[in-house]
């Protein structure tokens, strides 16, 4: 008597055996995480509706993947002012 469950999982199985045994050889290591975060990056370009400074989509994208790296300090554009004037 055969089970009609427990043949089709047979079969499933038999069928997946390749990718089910090089998951248990690499430690079931996944690119699961790399296609979250692909995901979420165009999810921010279509929410978005395009940047146009690259800098900005950057940071929204680091700010939406919780991502904390360095960003750069602006740099001041006026020149500093000399000490004699800074008195007055």
């Amino acid at each position: 008597m055969q089970i009609l469950e427990l043949c089709r999982l047979a079969r499933t199985v038999r069928a997946w055996q390749t990718e089910i045994l090089a998951w248990h050889q690499t430690t079931g290591c996944s690119n699961g995480p790399t296609e979250a975060i692909n995901l979420l990056i165009k999810k921010v370009k279509r929410v978005g509706h395009g940047f146009r400074n690259f800098a900005n989509y950057r940071l929204r994208l680091l700010l939406h993947c919780g991502v904390r790296w360095q960003t750069h300090r602006p740099q001041d554009a006026r020149p500093p002012r000399p000490a004699a004037l800074c008195m007055l």
